[in-house]
C-alpha cells in the first residue's frame, strides 16, 4: 500500500481537469509512441465531447517510478455535485485545479468544501499559467483566502502548490522555473498524498461509489477496498442501505491500467477496483466479509433543489417519432437512471402516469432529457420548479451563489435585472481589464430563465456561474415572463404567406413547411397575453400573377431553442414535447376553449 496513491481531480468547470489528466496519462507511458490519442480522452460520453464538459466521474491509473496512482476525474459543473460527493470517499487526497486568470469560482468553493469536510489535504494546481493576463500569484492569495473562509485546519492550510499548463503538458514548483514535463506534479503527488490507511489483516470492507452496467456481466460496482482483500470467486456479503444482508459470489474482479478496466485475480486494502456478480448492488452499499459483515458509513448526498414532471406524450404527434413512448417505458428508464445517479430522485404522481424527477439544476435535468431522446424516448416535461421547505412554520427556498464577470458597461443593467429577481449583491470587484466581478445571492427560481436574458443584455460577453448556497426565507414574488406566446389554432403545415403576416405580431419560432397542431407554440407575442394564430392559412389565388407572388415573401430567421433554452422559456401552463427528432413548445391544454374555461374557473 505504501506504493499506492488515490487522488481525485476537482475544479470549477473548464479550469482544465480533463486536459491535465490527458497529459498525465500520456507522460506516464501507457500509450505506444505511434498510437493515435484523442484529446479529452476521459470524456467518453457523446454529450461530454459535444459540450466540452465532464458529466460522469471516470477512473484511470498511471505508474510513475514504482508507484501506482489511481486517478478519478470528476465533473466541474455544480449540477453534477453528486458525482463529486461520492468520489471523495474513494480517494485519499485531491488535486484542486484553479485557472490562473479566473481564480476561484463557485464550483471551486463547493468541491473544496466537500474535500476539506472529509479531511483531505489538497494539492493546489494553478493551471493555465501560459494564458494571456494570467495572474498566478494573485490567484494563490485568493485560494488561501478561500481555505480560510472554509475553516481549513492548519494542516490543510499548509497546502503544496504546483504551477502548470495542462495544454503544454508542463508543471513547475515556481512560475519562473524551466520545465518540459509534468514531473514536478508527479513528485508532489508521491510526496504529499498519504498512502491508503486500510488494513489487509482486517475483515473485508468495500464501499460501492459508482455503478456501471455491462450487457454480459450485469451491474458492476466500483469503489475502494477500505479493509481486507478481495479475490475473484470470493463468497461475500452485500449490506444494503436498509440493513439487509445479501450473500453473493464475486464472479469477476477488475482494476484499472491507464483507462482500461483489466481483469485481476486479487486486490488489497487501499486499491480502487470494480466487482461483478450481484444484480442488486447499489451506490453507498458495503461489500463485507460473509462471516463478519460490518457496514461502512453511507454516502451522504446533498438534497435536490429542482423538480420537473415527466409524462407520456399526449400531443397529436404522439408515437410518430419515438421508439419508447409509454409511461411504463418512461418509468423503467428513470429507475435505471437513479441506480447510477445518486443526486436524482424519482416519485410517482397520484395518477401514476406522471413522474416527478428531482435534481440539482437545469443542466443536470437537460443532460438526462438529452440522453433519453438520443436513446429513442418520446415524452413531455413541465417547467422546472424549485423545491421549497417549511422550517419552523416559515417558507424557505433554495438560494444560489452567483458569480458574474461582465464588462464595466453592463454592470448597471445586470444589477438591475438581478434586483428584479430578488438578488442580493454581496461583493463587487472591479478589475483592471475593463471587467467587473459581481457576486450575488439569488433565489434559484430567480435564475430560471435568466441566462438567456443575461446573454442578451451583455451582448453575449458576460460569464455567469452559480452554485447552490443554502435555504433561506422566501423572498416574495418574482415577475414571470412578461410576454405572451403565439399559439397555432389548427393542425397542418405552416405556410410562408401566413407567417409573413404574423411577423409584425411577434417573433416566430418556426419557418415555412413545419407540421404544427392546435395548442403548439409557434412564436412569441409582442404583447403580454397569448394570441391564437393561423399559421396554415394560404393565400387565396385569383390569377397566375397572384399565384407566383408568394415567391417575394422574405421571412426573418425563426428563433431556435436549445433544450436548456426551451426549459428556461416555458411558463407554468406550458410543456416541452421531447422526441428523438424534435423539441416542441406547447400549451398543457391544447384546446383554446379548454384554456378559456380553465381561466374563468381560476378567476372564480
Amino acid at each position: 500500500m505504501n506504493k499506492l496513491r488515490n487522488i481525485a481531480i476537482i475544479a470549477h468547470v473548464d479550469h482544465g481537469k480533463t486536459t491535465l489528466v490527458d497529459g498525465m496519462l500520456k507522460q506516464s507511458g501507457i500509450f505506444r509512441n505511434n498510437q493515435h490519442v484523442e484529446e479529452r480522452m476521459m470524456d467518453s460520453n457523446d454529450l461530454e465531447k459535444e459540450r466540452g464538459i465532464t458529466i460522469l466521474s471516470k477512473n484511470a491509473s498511471i505508474h510513475y517510478k514504482d508507484f501506482k496512482i489511481n486517478i478519478v476525474d470528476t465533473p466541474g459543473h455544480a449540477d453534477f455535485g453528486g458525482e463529486v460527493q461520492r468520489i471523495m470517499k474513494m480517494v485519499d487526497s485531491v488535486l484542486l485545479i484553479v485557472d490562473a486568470f479566473e481564480g476561484t469560482m463557485p464550483q471551486t468553493k463547493y468541491v473544496l468544501k466537500k474535500s476539506l469536510e472529509i479531511g483531505h489535504k489538497p494539492i493546489v494546481v494553478i493551471n493555465k499559467i501560459d494564458r494571456p493576463n494570467a495572474r498566478p500569484h494573485e490567484v494563490l492569495d485568493m485560494i488561501f483566502d478561500l481555505f480560510v473562509e472554509l475553516n481549513a485546519t492548519n494542516e490543510q492550510l499548509d497546502f503544496p502548490v504546483v504551477y502548470a499548463s495542462a495544454k503544454q503538458g508542463i508543471a513547475k514548483y515556481e512560475v519562473e522555473d524551466p520545465s518540459e514535463d509534468l514531473k514536478p506534479l508527479f513528485e508532489t503527488i508521491i510526496k504529499h498524498v498519504e498512502p491508503p490507511t486500510g488494513q489487509i489483516s482486517l475483515p473485508l470492507q468495500f464501499l460501492v461509489s459508482a455503478i456501471d452496467y455491462d450487457n454480459y456481466m450485469g451491474r458492476i460496482g466500483t469503489g475502494k477496498i477500505h479493509n481486507g482483500q478481495l479475490s475473484s470467486g470470493d463468497n461475500v456479503m452485500l449490506i444494503k442501505r436498509n440493513g439487509d444482508n445479501v450473500p453473493f459470489k464475486i464472479s469477476k474482479l477488475f482494476s484499472y491500467e491507464g483507462m482500461k478496466r483489466t481483469e485481476i485475480k486479487k486486490a488489497y486494502a487501499g486499491d480502487i477496483v470494480s466487482i461483478a456478480g450481484v444484480e442488486g448492488i447499489d451506490i453507498g452499499e458495503t461489500v463485507a466479509d460473509k462471516d463478519m459483515p460490518t457496514a461502512l458509513p453511507v454516502i451522504d448526498i446533498d438534497e435536490p433543489t429542482l423538480a420537473m414532471t415527466f409524462m407520456q406524450n399526449d400531443s397529436p404527434f404522439m408515437g410518430q417519432e419515438g421508439k419508447f413512448v409509454t409511461s411504463r417505458h418512461l418509468w423503467e428508464r428513470l429507475m435505471r437512471e437513479i441506480q447510477s445517479n445518486v443526486s436524482i430522485r424519482v416519485e410517482r404522481s397520484e395518477s401514476g402516469d406522471e413522474f416527478v424527477v428531482k435534481g440539482r439544476g437545469e443542466l443536470q435535468m437537460s443532460i438526462l432529457i438529452e440522453n433519453m431522446r438520443r436513446e429513442g424516448y418520446e415524452f413531455q416535461v413541465s417547467k422546472p420548479e424549485v423545491i421549497f421547505r417549511e422550517i419552523d412554520g416559515k417558507k424557505y427556498e433554495p438560494i444560489e451563489l452567483a458569480m458574474i464577470d461582465v464588462a464595466d458597461d453592463f454592470v448597471g443593467v445586470v444589477i438591475e435585472k438581478l434586483g428584479i429577481r430578488k438578488g442580493e449583491m454581496i461583493n463587487m470587484n472591479q478589475g483592471g481589464d475593463g471587467y467587473t466581478r459581481l457576486e450575488f445571492k439569488v433565489p434559484s427560481r430567480g435564475l430560471i430563465g435568466f441566462r438567456n436574458e443575461f446573454l442578451t443584455e451583455t451582448r453575449g460577453t458576460g460569464i455567469l456561474n452559480h452554485i447552490y448556497y443554502d435555504y433561506e426565507p422566501h423572498r416574495g414574488h418574482i415577475p414571470a415572463r412578461n410576454k405572451g406566446v403565439l399559439i397555432a389554432m389548427e393542425r397542418g403545415a405552416s405556410v410562408a404567406f401566413a407567417l409573413d403576416n404574423l411577423q409584425e405580431r411577434g417573433e416566430l419560432f418556426i419557418g415555412a413547411g413545419v407540421e404544427v397542431y392546435e395548442g403548439m407554440i409557434v412564436g412569441e407575442n409582442n404583447r403580454e397575453g397569448d394570441l391564437v394564430v393561423n399559421v396554415c392559412k394560404k393565400k387565396q389565388l385569383t390569377n397566375m400573377r397572384a399565384a407566383g407572388s408568394d415567391e417575394a415573401v422574405r421571412l426573418i430567421t425563426p428563433r431556435e431553442f436549445s433544450l436548456e433554452q426551451a426549459l428556461e422559456y416555458i411558463a407554468d401552463d406550458e410543456l416541452l414535447e421531447i422526441t428523438p427528432q424534435n423539441i416542441r413548445l406547447r400549451k398543457k391544454m391544447l384546446s383554446e376553449i379548454e384554456r378559456k374555461r380553465a381561466g374563468r374557473r381560476s378567476e372564480d
